[in-house]
């Protein structure tokens, strides 16, 4: 009896098995593969950006080198981008005589450049593709590096038309305020970000050459020396004014 009962279980536990297999073979799967994601795409699809370094040499920087709001005379339009190359500044014009200010870090001797320009492309972590020019002068570099914390062009990239140049970030913020690329504009990751999110693909850029930076700034020392010598002749005469005033009084 008892052989009985287990064959006809065994028997069960077979019919059980196959009605569940019939199922399952029938029944389309409801879950996809994850994806493997490289770390430094994951901003792309929702998560949060990698966390950079930008800000670990920012501490060093000379304090004209951090980005602030300062008084900028222009007659350029609010929006508008100027490089001041001399200065290793660049300007947001934001209008009522202000702007913001960012140290960057810009071409080396031979590599600067002036001219206007427009934005023409915006990307988030860019890929690098050294051009042919470059890859001629230094052969040694990579031909290709995936965006990314570790990438040389930095968080964001902005590219200039008509042109092989980038205002983009960089992962090492000791060459901010230094000649040291190769015509591209470089910023601190966090700057870059900042200038990124407050401008559109069309943005006007004003790139000013060696020269033309410095008659700009010798024009405002110039404006300042006047402006001072104002200030002391003002006060030179009110001290006047006020001495004669007293000895009326006497």
């Amino acid at each position: 009896m008892s052989q009985y009962l287990i064959s006809r279980f065994m028997d069960w536990a077979a019919v059980a098995t196959l009605i569940t297999g019939s199922i399952l073979a029938s029944t389309p799967a409801q879950a996809e593969p994850l994806a493997l994601v490289h770390p430094d795409r994951l901003h792309l699809q929702g998560f949060p950006n990698p966390p950079t370094s930008e800000d670990q040499g920012s501490a060093e920087l000379n304090a004209d080198l951090r980005r602030q709001i300062i008084n900028y005379s222009s007659h350029e339009a609010p929006g508008t981008i100027i490089i001041d190359t001399a200065s290793t500044h660049l300007y947001l014009v934001l209008g009522g005589d202000k702007a913001i200010r960012y140290g960057i870090g810009v071409g080396r001797e031979g590599f600067t450049w002036q001219g206007v320009r427009t934005i023409e492309r915006k990307v988030e972590w860019p890929d690098w593709f050294p051009p042919v020019e470059m890859l001629a002068r230094q052969p040694y570099l990579p031909r290709f590096v995936a965006g990314g914390p570790g990438n040389p062009l930095g968080a964001r990239a902005l590219y200039l038309s008509g042109t092989l140049y980038r205002i983009h970030g960089t992962n090492d913020p000791s060459t901010i305020g230094k000649h040291v690329s190769s015509g591209c504009i470089r910023m601190l990751n966090s700057d870059v970000s900042d200038l990124y999110a407050r401008v559109n693909v069309g943005t006007k850029v004003i790139v000013q050459g060696e020269s033309k930076s410095r008659n700009v700034l010798a024009e405002e020392q110039s404006k300042s020396g006047t402006e001072n010598q104002r200030s002391s002749l003002t006060a030179k005469t009110l001290t006047l004014v006020n001495n004669v005033h007293v000895r009326g009084l006497n």
